[in-house]
C-alpha cells in the first residue's frame, strides 16, 4: 500500500512537472503589446479656486465719541440684533450737558409763556384804544402809543420762540452725544472678537475696531478667475450679466477637506481686472442655516465641468518627465512614436483627460512602456489578449511552485 501511494505521488509530479516545462508555456513574444484606439467619451470634470470665506455684512463697530468704556454687554460669538447696545462708554459729561441743555429749553419755554400773556394783554390794549380813537375820546398819539406795545409784544413772542428753538436744538445734541456713549450694534449678526476691556480708553479712531458683527446667514465666498476663463466664458454666454446667471451651481471645499453640504450660486462678478494678478474676482453666495461657516475662513471654490467628448486615457500608459507628458503612439510599420501630449491638471487619480497631442482614431500602447524605446518595432494584441496572457503566465507560475513543492516532498 506504501508502494502504491508513493507510486501515485511519482505520477502527479511528472504530470506537474509536464505542464510546467517549455511545452505549457504559452506563447508570449517579447515584442507583444497592447494597444488601444483613442476614442471619446463623456467624463464630469471640476476645477478648484483658492477662497476666502466673509459674512453677507461685515461691519466694524466703533465709537463716534471719545472715553472709557465702564460696560460691556456682550460677549464674543454672540448673535445680536440690530439696535442692540454692545458697549457703555463714561457718559457723566454728556448727561450733564443734556440737563443743562434741557434746563434752557423749559428756561425759553417759559419766556414764550410770558411773552405771549405780554401779547395778549398788549392786544386788548390795543383793540380798546381804536374804539376809543373811533369814539374821539383819545387823539393819535394815544393810539400810536398802544399799537407800537402790540408790535414791541410781537417782538418778544418771535424772539423767545427763536430762543426756543436754539434751545431745542441744543438739547437734540446733547441728547444725540450721549447716545454716542451707548454703542449699538447696526445689523444683526455675530460679534467677533473683543480687545478692549473695561476701562480701556476709545476713540473713533482706536485701531483695532472695538469688535466686528457679521452676518453669517449667509456667506459670500470670494475667488478669482484668470482672464482667459472670464472672456471665454464671457463670450460663449452673451455678456458679463449672462455669464453670472449662466455660471453652474458650486460646491465650497472646507479647510479640514470635507465639501460643505449646501450649494452655492456665483452672484458678482468685477468688472475690473487686477493688474498685478491678471484675474478677476467672483463672488458665490452660500446659505448657512447651521452657521458652520464664519467670517474669515479659508476654503475652495469646485467648479463642475462636464465633457461629452473628452479624450480619456489611464495614467498607466503615460510616463511623466519634468513636468510633461508622454505616450507612446503606434505609428507605421508598427513602429512606436514617443508623443508628448497635454493633460488637464484635474484627474481622478486613475485616468487622464487630454487636452492636446492626441486625436479620435489614434492607436496608443497601453502596458509595458517602460520597456519600449522610441522607434521600436511591436507586435499589437488586443488588451484582452494580453490579459489572458497573463493569466496564462500566472497560472503557468503556480504549476511551477506546486511541482517543486512535490519534488521536495518526494525528496527528488
Amino acid at each position: 500500500m506504501k508502494s502504491f501511494n508513493l507510486f501515485l505521488l511519482s505520477a502527479a509530479a511528472a504530470c506537474l512537472i509536464s505542464c510546467g516545462g517549455n511545452s505549457g508555456r504559452p506563447s508570449f513574444g517579447d515584442n507583444e503589446y497592447p494597444v488601444e484606439t483613442i476614442g471619446t467619451s463623456s467624463v464630469a470634470m471640476q476645477t478648484t479656486y483658492p477662497a476666502t470665506i466673509k459674512g453677507v455684512q461685515d461691519v466694524e463697530i466703533r465709537p463716534k465719541t471719545s472715553g472709557f468704556i465702564t460696560r460691556i454687554n456682550v460677549h464674543e460669538g454672540q448673535s445680536v440684533g440690530a439696535g442692540q447696545v454692545l458697549f457703555v462708554i463714561d457718559n457723566e459729561t454728556y448727561q450733564a450737558q443734556l440737563r443743562q441743555a434741557q434746563a434752557a429749553v423749559n428756561q425759553a419755554t417759559a419766556a414764550i409763556n410770558t411773552a405771549e400773556a405780554q401779547l395778549n394783554t398788549a392786544k386788548l390794549q390795543y383793540d380798546n384804544s381804536v374804539q376809543l380813537h373811533a369814539n374821539g375820546v383819545i387823539g393819535d398819539f394815544e393810539l400810536q402809543t398802544a399799537k407800537n406795545s402790540y408790535s414791541s409784544a410781537q417782538a418778544q413772542v418771535n424772539q423767545t420762540k427763536a430762543a426756543l428753538s436754539q434751545a431745542q436744538a441744543s438739547l437734540a445734541s446733547a441728547k444725540e452725544n450721549l447716545s454716542f456713549c451707548y454703542v449699538k450694534s447696526p445689523a444683526s449678526g455675530v460679534v467677533g472678537s473683543l480687545p478692549y476691556k473695561v476701562g480701556a480708553l476709545v476713540s473713533a479712531s482706536s485701531q483695532p475696531a472695538l469688535t466686528t458683527v457679521s452676518n453669517i446667514s449667509a456667506m459670500e465666498v470670494f475667488f478669482s478667475m484668470t482672464e482667459k476663463d472670464v472672456l471665454e466664458m464671457t463670450k460663449k454666454a452673451g455678456g458679463l450679466n449672462a455669464a453670472v446667471n449662466a455660471y453652474p451651481p458650486v460646491r465650497l471645499k472646507l479647510a479640514d477637506g470635507t465639501i460643505y453640504p449646501h450649494e452655492g450660486r456665483v452672484v458678482k462678478m468685477s468688472g475690473v481686472i487686477d493688474a498685478a494678478t491678471g484675474s478677476v474676482s467672483m463672488i458665490a453666495r452660500f446659505p448657512n442655516p447651521e452657521h458652520l461657516l464664519k467670517s474669515g475662513g479659508a476654503g475652495s471654490i469646485v467648479v463642475p465641468r462636464d465633457n461629452s467628448a473628452a479624450i480619456v486615457v489611464p495614467q498607466a500608459c503615460i510616463s511623466e518627465v519634468q513636468d510633461k507628458h508622454f505616450i507612446y503612439l503606434l505609428g507605421p510599420n508598427n513602429q512606436v512614436k514617443y508623443t508628448e501630449i497635454q493633460v488637464d491638471p484635474q484627474n481622478d487619480g486613475v485616468n487622464y483627460v487630454v487636452t492636446g497631442g492626441l486625436k479620435v482614431g489614434d492607436k496608443y500602447v497601453m502596458r509595458g512602456i517602460t520597456k519600449l524605446t522610441d522607434g521600436m518595432e511591436i507586435v499589437p494584441i488586443t488588451i484582452q489578449q494580453y490579459e489572458k496572457k497573463i493569466k496564462d503566465a500566472e497560472k503557468l507560475g503556480e504549476n511551477q511552485n506546486d511541482a517543486k513543492k512535490l519534488k521536495s516532498a518526494l525528496g527528488m
